[in-house]
């Protein structure tokens, strides 16, 4: 079998020209891109209300029995919120 783009001889189950790199046969499946829509919106929804509910428990969990309120518990709540949501929005881009 002779490639199509360059006239070299290539085997007859070659996948490519080894010489140009083309390929010897047309792609079975072509690639399809992914719909966009109801389902980002849906992702959006989801990340908005557990931020939500995380900040609503860091205040909860803030305050003592007396009204005093304890600092490291809901800032470290509201950082793994915003946490969580940053890698959502990283991983959407990719």
């Amino acid at each position: 079998m002779r490639c199509h783009n360059c006239g070299i001889e290539i085997a007859d189950k070659a996948l490519i020209c080894y010489k140009c790199g083309t390929a010897t046969t047309e792609a079975k499946y072509q690639p399809v891109a992914a719909p966009r829509g109801a389902s980002s919106r849906l992702g959006v929804v989801v990340s908005l209300v557990l931020l939500a509910l995380l900040v609503a428990l860091a205040v909860y969990t803030g305050r003592t029995s007396d009204g005093e309120t304890f600092t490291f518990l809901p800032w470290a709540t509201v950082a793994l919120a915003v946490a969580i949501v940053a890698l959502r929005a990283r991983a959407r881009r990719r």
